[in-house]
């Protein structure tokens, strides 16, 4: 116990006394960002990412190089750090200190006295690194980000996840909101969420990101999708040359513009995207639906039919498509029918089975599936804090966007690669935070080594061992 510590009181317990005091050294509650520093490593994500910006700094005053930084804010999000104020405090840590790769992960060489003991960046360091997009000019903003490079990068990275010798990549898309709480730039106010906000577009193929697009909400929730098709579908095709691209989206991306540039590519793209309903829609599906209300009398509860048949709208359409209607009653007799319109063939690919593109398959086992998209959306916005867009500036908004997506991407990784067969390896981001990430753990930095001892009494230890040993041999195979 150290002299000058203060020592507490506790209640006691039986005939033993509850004291403490802060003498227990160099500490951490974030043990599991060694398994993030691991797959960090092995994808190289910090130092691609940092390639992606440029840095006017003169070198013989940088203590914080640009890989450092962004690790220290990638690994912070995904450590649960939401806010750049949680890097003032975060700064001491000499577990978060090697994780981003500082050779001195105690601070004990830093140039000025007061800096001593704090290894890492603050907020007002990594604030510069986020407002430098805005600010070309000036003596404190000497680090701008690239835009088309990480958006490039982010698009690599993914597409790298995919198997060669894929036969089919599904890419599903999707808006959500981004509630705004201020005067930021490019605040509008949309009637159909009832707040002011953002409205990103999403693109994944499967758990993977591979497009975060910040856009303010004053268009249509299918701008850009085509753009943003023509940049990624060319480097899946150079990765899975033999695979079958199916775009997979609701009834918001249901646009001639979209349909049309799918069915005009000279490989053709696919696509099953929702339809709304409207009245020429339901009277196709009226006998359908009719036979469906019989069942439901018969059997009670809910039914269900499906129709396959083609339409055209009056106008908006260039020529007609394929459109699968779901005839469901649910329970309490309301009708509740649906529609999704695709140019995936019914008889099914060569080597599907015949009947996976039939309406009922293509509806319930092909369509549904892209809910699980919106689960990923969620988890990056509740658990990696994707809506924290509050600089004042659009472009940094964006920046803060894509660091989310990152530090997602770099936690979907851990669970595909280190997580395989574990009870963890379909858990959400939050809960492999909470019950892998938040192990206690004491550092002790000699000349020859950091040694980091881990909590004995840490419930996951098997799993954690075996992430360890996993990513261990996905760094070899890759190397």
């Amino acid at each position: 116990m150290s002299i000058n510590s203060q020592v507490l009181l506790f209640e006691e317990l039986g005939n033993r006394k509850v004291c403490a005091d802060f003498s227990g050294g160099h500490l951490s509650s974030d043990g599991g960002l060694l398994l993030l520093r691991s797959i960090d490593h092995s994808l190289g994500l910090s130092r691609l990412l940092s390639q992606c910006f440029r840095d006017r700094r003169d070198e013989r005053w940088v203590e914080h190089s640009l890989p450092q930084l962004i690790a220290q804010r990638v690994l912070g999000l995904a450590a649960g750090y939401e806010d750049l104020n949680d890097h003032n405090r975060l700064r001491l840590d000499p577990l978060m200190a090697t994780a981003v790769g500082k050779d001195d992960p105690l601070g004990r060489d830093r140039v000025c006295a007061q800096d001593r003991g704090k290894p890492l960046a603050g907020a007002s360091t990594l604030n510069r690194l986020e407002l430098g997009t805005e600010r070309d000019e000036g003596h404190y903003h000497k680090i701008h980000a690239q835009f088309d490079r990480i958006r490039d990068l982010l698009i690599g990275l993914g597409v790298r996840t995919l198997d060669k010798k894929s036969a089919e990549v599904v890419i599903d898309v999707d808006a959500t909101d981004d509630p705004i709480h201020g005067g930021q730039q490019g605040r509008f106010y949309h009637g159909y969420y009832g707040n002011y906000c953002y409205l990103p577009l999403y693109m994944f193929i499967g758990s993977v990101p591979i497009w975060a697009e910040l856009r303010t909400s004053d268009g249509d929730a299918s701008r850009g999708v085509t753009e943003a098709l023509e940049i990624i579908i060319p480097q899946i095709r150079r990765r899975c040359p033999r695979a079958k691209i199916i775009l997979r989206a609701d009834s918001g991306f249901c646009r001639e513009e979209i349909l049309s540039w799918c069915e005009n590519q000279r490989e053709k793209v696919y696509y099953c995207v929702g339809l709304a309903r409207n009245a020429r829609l339901e009277k196709e599906l009226e006998t359908t639906l009719y036979d469906a209300r019989i069942r439901a009398c018969l059997v009670g509860g809910a039914t269900r039919g499906f129709r396959d048949f083609q339409y055209q709208t009056k106008k908006s359409w260039s020529c007609s498509r394929r459109v699968i209607g779901k005839a469901e009653v649910v329970r309490g007799g309301k009708n509740n029918p649906r529609f999704v319109v695709t140019n995936l063939p019914e008889e099914g690919f060569n080597a599907t089975p015949t009947q996976r593109f039939d309406a009922q398959h293509c509806y319930e086992d092909f369509y549904c599936a892209r809910g699980d998209m919106e689960n990923r959306i969620k988890e990056q916005q509740l658990d990696l804090f994707a809506d924290r867009t509050s600089t004042g500036c659009l472009g940094s908004n964006q920046l803060r966007l894509w660091f989310s997506t990152f530090a997602y991407f770099l936690v979907e990784r851990l669970r595909a690669i280190g997580l395989k067969g574990t009870q963890l390896s379909k858990a959400t981001a939050g809960t492999i935070r909470v019950r892998l990430f938040k192990v206690a753990a004491s550092i002790t930095v000699t000349t020859r080594r950091v040694y980091i001892q881990l909590a004995s009494s840490f419930p996951m230890k098997e799993v954690f061992e075996k992430a360890q040993r996993q990513l261990a041999e996905f760094t070899a195979s890759s190397g």
